[in-house]
């Protein structure tokens, strides 16, 4: 069996354009408050999140399914250029923060190794912004493991948020 390398592998890429100002994205996709009411796909909630958003920093969020099983996440931050890119490194763990397999969740997740999430937000001019979100998983298998279809669903809760974010501005 060949390891996978970043180079070689054509990675998981999601993307949305928002009618929004990039600080308004960036907000909805940094600050707890916004989060939880977007983590997960359709019909998920998240319960808990907690944020210290600083490069070295972590993130951690609890996805609760709709039969009610709870799956935590963790969330290291390598690099932040504010407004601009996130480089981060996303896994399940327990609710501590501690990483677990996906296999003991009964998740197929097939990371590729070395490979960073990266998150860009990409000002596109009047009112518009690109969120582009590279996963660390071969898109052939996040398109397999349902993973791309989760991520258009958490893409259209987070396009609701926003769009909140918008018309109270």
């Amino acid at each position: 069996m060949t390891e996978n390398t970043v180079s070689e592998i054509e990675r998981m890429v999601v993307t949305r354009v928002f009618d929004a100002p990039r600080e308004l994205v960036w907000k909805a996709w940094t600050d707890p408050k916004y989060v939880m009411q977007w983590w997960g796909p359709k019909g998920f909630t998240a319960p808990v999140c907690e944020m210290d958003f600083r490069v070295g920093g972590k993130f951690l969020c609890c996805m609760k399914s709709p039969d009610g099983q709870e799956f935590w996440n963790a969330v290291e931050y390598h690099e932040i250029v504010p407004y601009e890119k996130i480089v981060s490194l996303m896994y399940f763990s327990d609710s501590k923060g501690n990483k677990i397999e996906p296999a003991q969740l009964g998740i197929e997740h097939e990371a590729i190794d070395g490979a960073y999430d990266v998150t860009i937000f990409e000002d596109l001019g009047n009112g518009q912004t690109k969120l582009t979100f590279i996963g660390n998983e071969p898109m052939e298998s996040a398109k397999n493991s349902g993973q791309m279809e989760g991520w258009n669903q958490i893409l259209d809760k987070l396009a609701a948020v926003i769009a909140e974010l918008v018309q109270a501005k």
